[in-house]
């Protein structure tokens, strides 16, 4: 249960870490925020990016071998970053669609799937 509820609880953190860094960029295309200074765009960013945080620090510490979880702090990592990458190619094809997927983009995330076997072999 614990290592599903830390991979779960991560997709979550990172959809909305992923808006937060990168979904103001389609700011421009909404008529309510054309006029928003970078201050209140930061601010907004930062109001999503709380949800992020709230959802991440416990996958962190469900996860986490030293409070009971079945992950090691650099397994916890390379989880994170796939599933961040994953999330961001959802994102990216959903909400910019301008934004093209490249032969070398899958083979770096090829590189990366190999990267969580070699961490996770024992």
């Amino acid at each position: 249960m614990k290592p599903f509820l830390t991979i779960i609880l991560l997709i979550l953190s990172n959809t909305f870490m992923t808006f937060a860094w990168y979904g103001h960029l389609k700011f421009k295309d909404m008529k309510w925020s054309e006029n928003l200074s970078l201050v209140w765009v930061i601010l907004i960013s930062w109001g999503i990016a709380l949800f992020e945080y709230i959802l991440q620090v416990p996958a962190n510490r469900i996860g986490f071998k030293s409070y009971g979880g079945p992950f090691s702090l650099v397994e916890l990592k390379v989880i994170q970053e796939v599933i961040t990458l994953s999330v961001f190619v959802v994102f990216s094809v959903i909400f910019f669609k301008n934004e093209t997927l490249r032969p070398n983009h899958f083979i770096g995330f090829v590189f990366l799937i190999l990267a969580v076997y070699f961490i996770f072999k024992k």
